[in-house]
């Protein structure tokens, strides 16, 4: 993936508990709009990003879950959402879960 640093906006809020020690600082954050569905079923938001120089997982977590208004169904691996044209339905992989866990 391709990403244009010139869109980066300074960020001065570290990040804690996440590499072991003191907190990171991040290179900066980014604004990004984000869907979910198809072209007949979608709901967008923009959502800030924080870009750190380190390994990690990829997470939306919370603020994601608040903006969407989204509820997610751990046990299933299923998130669902409103969208114009009724609920969406955004199905995990066991398989792919189980490989990011490790």
């Amino acid at each position: 993936m391709d990403f244009n640093f010139e869109r980066l906006q300074p960020c001065e809020e570290p990040f804690y508990n996440i590499v072991p020690g003191n907190g990171s600082y991040p290179i900066g954050q980014v604004v990004l709009s984000v869907t979910f569905g198809t072209q007949v079923n979608y709901h967008t938001e923009y959502l800030t990003f924080e870009v750190a120089n380190f390994k990690t997982s990829y997470h939306l977590g919370r603020p994601m879950l608040a903006r969407f208004m989204a509820n997610p169904h751990h046990t299933y691996l299923l998130l669902k959402m409103l969208a114009p044209n009724g609920v969406l339905s955004v199905y995990g992989d066991v398989e792919t879960s189980y490989k990011c866990d490790i």
